[in-house]
């Protein structure tokens, strides 16, 4: 028994192996032919199969053989596309866009530019790393609207704008965030009011107005005593802007503490002040 298994556990092996040859064989005979037809026919069929790193080389050879010709199109479109299939996006990118302009009057032609923008999209990395790549995307989407308004993909182009928007935002926000958590106070306030002035509506402006008040109480307590009044002032005028947007909010009686605090040094300082003898 020992023997009839080992037996036919070679026979399957030598079969398969047979079967995989004659396959490489296969896609030799299709490399090495000269029958344009018959290699796009093969190049299609792979592709359909989601074979992409076979079809590639084949529709590489077919854009310079078919270049002119009706079959140009087709062996272009799919070439870009394979490119998209193997998550080459870059390369994608750039040939999407390039048909897009080749073939401009190609009812393909829409497809290719919105795929253009999608490959940037999935190219766009996470916040915290450069954004240019999702700067590309959002600019390769308004590209899109722009030339095809009544697209039926219009209303994904501009979902995928504002999550874009939306990974911009967190990392403008963090960004000006990072300045309170290394203790750089007058910085982080700076950074926070212009991240409020560029996003004014944004989903982070509760905790960017809560962090302008404490960041500009802990610049104003290790003030010099020249800087001290005016900077404990401001905190007061920062925390009534804060209260009156967010009445209910969770860091309130926090900022309302340091708030507190702003005052009683404001009256200490200002009543100092006044006790000093004039020279």
């Amino acid at each position: 028994m020992k023997s009839v298994f080992h037996i036919s556990t070679r026979v399957v092996f030598l079969l398969a192996l047979a079967i995989l040859l004659a396959r490489c064989s296969d896609y030799n005979k299709v490399l090495k032919s000269t029958d344009i037809e018959y290699k796009y026919s093969k190049a299609i069929e792979y592709y359909n199969d989601e074979s992409y790193y076979k079809a590639l080389p084949i529709l590489e050879e077919l854009i310079g053989l078919t270049r002119g010709s009706q079959r140009a199109e087709d062996v272009y479109y799919y070439y870009a596309k394979s490119h998209f299939g193997v998550k080459d996006y870059y390369l994608a990118n750039y040939y999407c866009k390039t048909f897009n302009k080749t073939f401009s009057n190609s009812p393909r032609s829409e497809e290719c530019l919105f795929l253009a923008a999608e490959c940037s999209y999935l190219l766009s990395p996470v916040y915290s790393l450069d954004q240019i790549d999702t700067r590309n995307s959002i600019d390769e989407y308004q590209l899109f609207l722009d030339k095809y308004p009544h697209s039926n993909l219009k209303d994904s182009a501009n979902h995928q704008i504002d999550r874009l928007n939306m990974k911009l935002e967190l990392k403008a926000y963090e960004n000006a965030a990072q300045y309170a958590k290394t203790l750089r106070y007058k910085a982080a306030t700076s950074a926070l009011k212009d991240f409020l002035r560029q996003y004014p509506g944004s989903i982070y402006r509760e905790e960017a107005l809560y962090l302008i008040v404490k960041c500009q109480f802990m610049l104003a307590e290790g003030s010099i005593e020249e800087k001290k009044l005016d900077r404990m002032r401001t905190v007061g005028e920062f925390y009534r802007t804060f209260a009156a947007a967010f009445p209910e909010s969770k860091y309130l009686a926090e900022a309302e503490s340091f708030c507190k605090k702003s005052e009683r040094q404001v009256e200490k300082l200002s009543s100092t002040s006044i006790a000093q003898p004039q020279k």
